[in-house]
């Protein structure tokens, strides 16, 4: 069984880029994997997935799809991935899987999350819901409850703050490309676990003092493309913290004890990528011992400020 103009082998059903208008029929039940992706799809319908308890992804990216059926995900008790990006949807879909793993909604019309709407997803992983509309008003208190993600993007929307609940399982929280002016000392308080936080391409133009110290296990922290005038203090107490972006903001000054410890101050892992570039930094000031904790020179990416 293959529908046709479709390409089948090994439990893998092939048929993107065929103008199909609705999802096909004549779907081998043991298919693991269905790629419906570059359709003209509109709707899931109720029976769409019928007998498909052995799928394992759904992509179903870039299609025109604004209604989903209550219970058309019902078969799919196998599910892990469902990429369903670059569609209409105005809303979660509603019923999702209780096996899903992984779930991208990316750049669909999404406003809000409401309260409840990933209930009983206990295996969710990760959530990749970026460049939809989404404001901070838009999550409803507890829209995550009882998700336990290692990862979250939503980037690409309207946030002007950090959300403040999200699960504090995370291990990485992409919020790049959104309206952020601030972070206030309780906005990270809730997510310890964190190694990689992002936060390029915002309007940060304060961090408030400690409001990084939350963050112990920290490696990663992307502030690039903001508005900073100094380097946000702290960074010497991530004794992990690996990579800094900081170009591209408006630091005027690198003090010498900005990013490592002072003394014996201990830091675990050594520094392999601080970025300063595109700054109004007058470079030959900055003492050489600021990098005191450089795994090595070609890890500091200086370079010029043009105006």
């Amino acid at each position: 069984m293959c529908p046709f103009g479709c390409h089948c082998h090994l439990r893998v059903v092939q048929c993107s880029d065929l103008g199909l208008k609705s999802v096909p029929k004549e779907i081998s039940p043991d298919t693991t994997l269905l790629d419906l992706q570059n359709n003209d799809i509109s709707e899931l319908r109720k029976d769409d997935f019928k007998g498909l308890q052995h799928l394992y992804a759904l992509v179903l990216v870039n299609n025109k799809i604004s209604k989903i059926h209550e219970k058309a995900f019902s078969p799919l008790r196998k599910l892990q991935k469902l990429y369903i990006s670059k569609n209409h949807l105005v809303e979660i879909p509603p019923n999702l899987p209780s096996s899903l793993v992984e779930l991208r909604i990316h750049d669909n019309r999404i406003r809000k999350v409401p309260k409840g709407v990933f209930s009983g997803l206990r295996n969710m992983n990760c959530i990749e819901m970026g460049g939809n509309p989404l404001e901070n008003s838009g999550f409803e208190p507890g829209a995550f409850d009882g998700l336990k993600l290692n990862y979250l993007r939503i980037s690409e929307a309207k946030l002007t703050g950090i959300p403040k609940d999200l699960p504090e399982t995370l291990n990485e929280l992409h919020l790049d490309h959104n309206k952020i002016q601030a972070i206030e000392l309780e906005d990270l308080l809730r997510y310890s676990k964190l190694y990689r936080l992002g936060l390029g391409h915002n309007q940060i133009r304060m961090i408030e003092n400690g409001s990084l110290s939350f963050l112990p296990t920290l490696r990663e922290l992307h502030l690039d493309n903001n508005k900073l005038a100094r380097v946000p203090s702290g960074l010497p107490d991530l004794k992990l913290l690996q990579v800094v972006y900081l170009h591209s903001n408006n630091i005027t000054k690198v003090g010498v004890n900005d990013f490592c410890p002072m003394g014996f101050g201990v830091k675990r892992a050594y520094y392999n990528g601080i970025s300063l570039f595109n700054n109004p930094v007058p470079y030959w000031e900055v003492q050489p011992a600021t990098f005191r904790c450089v795994t090595d020179r070609l890890a500091i990416q200086f370079g010029n400020y043009k105006k």
